[in-house]
C-alpha cells in the first residue's frame, strides 16, 4: 500500500484564463523550494485498496490548516486499511466507508469503532438511527399479524418519538429511563386534566388513554426484541442490550377477587378494585344461570370458557371435530383472529397454545344439548348452512364474530346487576377456581396452554387464599401445641 503524500495547494486563478491554479500557483513555495508557511491549504492523498469490482482510486481531502492536521489525518486513514490485515474484502470495505466519509464531509471512521466491528465480524458501516433500524425491522418482520401491529404502535407512539435520532450503537440505558420517564410525566399531565374544573382543559384530554404498566412493560419487551434481532443479524456489535438493564413495572395485572366487601364497595361508589377481576364461584353461578336464559345461544361457550379457561378466539374457532364428548375431551388447535372488523382462523398463539381440555360432567351435559339445539337450527335451515367445520356457531350456522361474543357478554352482566368483570376474566376464573381447589399448578398451566409454569404463578397464586389459610393454620397449631406441653 502506498504511503501517501502531503502537499498544498491554493484558491488563486491565472490573471488571463481565470482558471484556478491549484498546486501550480508559484507563491505556493518559497524560492529554495519548500513550502510557503503562509499561502494556500494543506491536502492529502492516499492509494486505496482498488473497488470491488478491481478498479484504482485514491482517498483525497483537502483544506487543512496545518501539516500537521493533513498528517494526522493521513496516518489515520493507512491505520484503517492496516486494520484489515491481508483481508480484501474488508480492506475493500473499509476504504469504501472512508471515501463515503470524505465525500460526505465527515470525519473518517473511528480506529476503535472499527476494531471492534471486526473482531465481531460484523458490518462496519455506521450503525443507522433507531428510527431508521426499527422501520426497517418492522418492513422485515414475518410473524402473526397481531403482534406486529403491538409492535407498530409501540414504536410509532413511543420508541421514534423519544428514541428515533439517537444512532442504534450509541443507544443507552439512561435514554431508555428518560423516554419512560417522559411517558410517565405525560400520564400526570393527563391525569391532571382529566380532573381539572377548567371543561376545556378537561376536553383536551377526552378519549386519551394513560401509558399503563402493562403498556411500558410492552414498548421494553418490543425495543428488547428489535434489539437482539440487531445484534443477531451484526446491525451492531460488542454491546450488551441496553433495554435489558432498564426495569419496568409487571405486564401483568394480577386478578382480584370479587369478595362480598369488594361488592359492598363497588355498589356505594361504582369503584372497581382493580383492572383485572373474578368471580366467585357463586357469582359465577348467578351469570351462568342467567345467561342460560337470557342469551341460550351464547350461554354454551360462556360456560366452556368459565369451566374450562380457553381464550376468546380459542373457544370461537373450536373446531367441530376436536370436540369428543364421549371421550369428554376436547383439543384446542385453531381459533379466530381480529383484525379490526375483519377475522381469520389460524393456531394458536404458541406451540404450547396447541393442547388437548379435558371435560367435567357438567360441561359435557351443557354442551351436549347445545349439539341438539345445532342439529335443528341446521335441519331447519336445509341447504342454507354453512359448512364453517366449527362447533360453536351461530343459529344460521355462521361463525360468531369474537367481538360480538365480547358485546354480548357484557350486555349479559349489566343487565344480571353483577359486579363487572372482562369477558376474559372467564379464562382468569377458571385459573383461579382450579388453583383454589387443589389443582397441581402444571395441570393448571397445561390447560391453560402456558408455555411455563411460572406464568401461571405469577398471574394467580396472588388470589389463591386456601394455602395462605392452610400454612397460618399450620404455625398456629404448632405454637398451641407447644404452648399445651408447658402448660
Amino acid at each position: 500500500m502506498s504511503e501517501g503524500s502531503i502537499s498544498k495547494r491554493c484558491g488563486c486563478r491565472d490573471p488571463d484564463s481565470r482558471k484556478l491554479l491549484g498546486n501550480t500557483c508559484p507563491k505556493l513555495r518559497r524560492p529554495n523550494g519548500t513550502w510557503s508557511p503562509d499561502h494556500g491549504l494543506w491536502q492529502y492523498q492516499l492509494e486505496l485498496p482498488v473497488t470491488a469490482t478491481g478498479g484504482r482510486r485514491q482517498l483525497r481531502r483537502g483544506s487543512f490548516e496545518g501539516y500537521r492536521a493533513a498528517a494526522d489525518e493521513l496516518d489515520h486513514a493507512r491505520q484503517l486499511i492496516a486494520l484489515a490485515g491481508r483481508d480484501r474484502d474488508r480492506r475493500t470495505e473499509i476504504a469504501d466507508l472512508m471515501q463515503a466519509a470524505v465525500k460526505a464531509k465527515q470525519p473518517l471512521p473511528d480506529l476503535d469503532t472499527i476494531r471492534l466491528r471486526l473482531r465481531a465480524n460484523a458490518a462496519l458501516a455506521e450503525a443507522p438511527t433507531v428510527a431508521a433500524y426499527l422501520t426497517e425491522w418492522l418492513a422485515g418482520l414475518k410473524i402473526d399479524e397481531n403482534t406486529i401491529r403491538g409492535y407498530e404502535s409501540h414504536v410509532r407512539v413511543h420508541l421514534i418519538p423519544h428514541l428515533g435520532d439517537i444512532r442504534l450503537d450509541k443507544l443507552k440505558a439512561r435514554h431508555i429511563k428518560a423516554m419512560f420517564t417522559a411517558i410517565e410525566a405525560r400520564n400526570d399531565e393527563i391525569r391532571a386534566a382529566k380532573a381539572s374544573d377548567d371543561p376545556h382543559r378537561r376536553a383536551s384530554v377526552r378519549g386519551v388513554r394513560l401509558t399503563g404498566p402493562a403498556t411500558r412493560h410492552g414498548i421494553r419487551a418490543t425495543l428488547r426484541k428489535a434489539i437482539n434481532d440487531a445484534l443477531a443479524e451484526e446491525v451492531i456489535a460488542g454491546i450488551t442490550n441496553p433495554a435489558t438493564l432498564v426495569k419496568t413495572p409487571g405486564g401483568r395485572t394480577r386478578p382480584i377477587v370479587w369478595e362480598p366487601e369488594r361488592i359492598a364497595r363497588w355498589k356505594e361508589t361504582g369503584q372497581v378494585p382493580g383492572p383485572v377481576m373474578v368471580w366467585t364461584d357463586d357469582l359465577l353461578a348467578q351469570f351462568l344461570e342467567y345467561a342460560a336464559e337470557h342469551d341460550p345461544d351464547l350461554h354454551p361457550m360462556y360456560h366452556f370458557m368459565a369451566y374450562r379457561g380457553p381464550r376468546r378466539g380459542e373457544a370461537c374457532g373450536l373446531l367441530d371435530a376436536e370436540v369428543r364428548l364421549g371421550k369428554k375431551e376436547v383439543t384446542i388447535n385453531n381459533q379466530i383472529a381480529t383484525h379490526g372488523r375483519t377475522t381469520r382462523q389460524k393456531p394458536p398463539k404458541s406451540e404450547a397454545g396447541n393442547r388437548d381440555l379435558v371435560l367435567d360432567d357438567d360441561t359435557v351435559k351443557v354442551l351436549t344439548a347445545y349439539k341438539a339445539r345445532r342439529a335443528a337450527w341446521k335441519l331447519a335451515a336445509g341447504a342454507d348452512w354453512p359448512d364453517t367445520g366449527l362447533f360453536f356457531v351461530r343459529p344460521d350456522g355462521r361463525a360468531w364474530h369474537p367481538n360480538l361474543v365480547t358485546q354480548r357478554f357484557r350486555r349479559l352482566l349489566r343487565k344480571a346487576g353483577l359486579p363487572p368483570i372482562r369477558l376474559h376474566d372467564l379464562r382468569h376464573g377458571a385459573a383461579t377456581m382450579a388453583l383454589d381447589a387443589g389443582i397441581d399448578i402444571k395441570v393448571v398451566s397445561e390447560q391453560l396452554g402456558h408455555s411455563t409454569t411460572t406464568l401461571t404463578l405469577d398471574t394467580y397464586t396472588s388470589v389463591v387464599k386456601r394455602l395462605h389459610h392452610e400454612a397460618a393454620d399450620a404455625v398456629a397449631n404448632k405454637i398451641k401445641q407447644r404452648r399445651d406441653k408447658t402448660a
